[in-house]
């Protein structure tokens, strides 16, 4: 058995040595954001994506966890609200953070930037994403509205693997695909961003979760899937609101030989994960801890 940090052999506290340290992996993914409001407007992007594997840690380390929350929908016109940011942290680790999605552009407005970048309402630019020409990539720009007649439609919001696609004069820009991972065991893709909005075709979620805008006055818009950190739907008119952006999550996956079981904030734990049935993952869905 496993305690304070050492590995005991026998009964009566026998043949105590230390534990070794050993590696973890883990995938923080920040809020998704809500889709503009009202006219054609943009879709809102995933939140900020980083993973990396390998990452040493000593026994005995607080790594603290902060997951961030997603964009609330929008009923007025305008812009839709960005995500919140998720991180990683503890004594001697580099900080992980990723940053919350761009908020989707309302009338003629552009898109915010986020992690990844909200559409831009009809006419106006899609917001900038943390694109792999900076480091560390988090995530993909949103779509451009279209300018022109009959649907002005709204552009996409961006996604982890791809940008959002610009709206046209028949439909709103779908959002940009998430990314998959297969870190909690089985494959799933998270981090869509949300499609554009507008009269004549919606603008269908990205693939990940992402949700789809509206082409309806009084519609509702699709939210963002809960802890896949994607962006909302944008909305078309006034009278429902845009989608809410997707919580994010953030997942560690170590050996299950190194883990102490020591944790805050009820993460979900599955051990006898990954090909060799030798990992344990934790998946937070809310703020907490990890004591190695």
């Amino acid at each position: 058995m496993t305690q304070f940090g050492y590995r005991t052999l026998g009964f009566g506290g026998a043949n105590v040595i230390p534990r070794d340290p050993y590696d973890i992996d883990f995938l923080v993914i920040a809020g998704g954001a809500a889709g503009g409001m009202n006219n054609n407007g943009g879709g809102g992007g995933a939140g900020g994506y980083r993973t990396a594997t390998e990452t040493e840690v000593a026994v005995g380390t607080e790594i603290t966890i902060t997951v961030g929350d997603g964009a609330p929908g929008r009923a007025p016109s305008g812009t839709g609200a960005s995500g919140d940011a998720s991180s990683f942290s503890g004594s001697g680790l580099t900080t992980i953070s990723s940053a919350g999605g761009g908020g989707g552009g309302g009338p003629s407005i552009a898109g915010l930037s986020g992690g990844s970048g909200g559409g831009g309402g009809n006419s106006g630019a899609g917001g900038a994403g943390n694109t792999p020409s900076t480091s560390p990539a988090q995530g993909y720009g949103g779509g451009t509205g279209a300018a022109n007649a009959p649907a002005y439609g709204g552009g996409g919001g961006g996604g982890t693997s791809e940008a959002g696609d610009n709206g046209t004069t028949s439909k709103g820009g779908d959002g940009g695909d998430g990314t998959a991972s297969s870190i909690s065991g089985s494959s799933i893709t998270r981090g869509g961003g949300g499609g554009g909005g507008t009269n004549t075709g919606i603008g269908s979620g990205g693939a990940g979760g992402g949700g789809d805008g509206s082409s309806e006055y009084g519609e509702n818009a699709g939210s963002g899937e809960v802890n896949t950190g994607s962006g909302g739907g944008a909305s078309d008119g006034p009278g429902g609101t845009s989608g809410a952006g997707g919580k994010g999550v953030v997942i560690l996956s170590m050996p299950d030989a190194g883990y102490s079981g020591t944790t805050t904030g009820s993460p979900t734990v599955a051990t006898g994960q990954g090909a060799g049935s030798d990992l344990t993952t934790l998946v937070f869905t809310g703020d907490g801890s990890y004591t190695t």
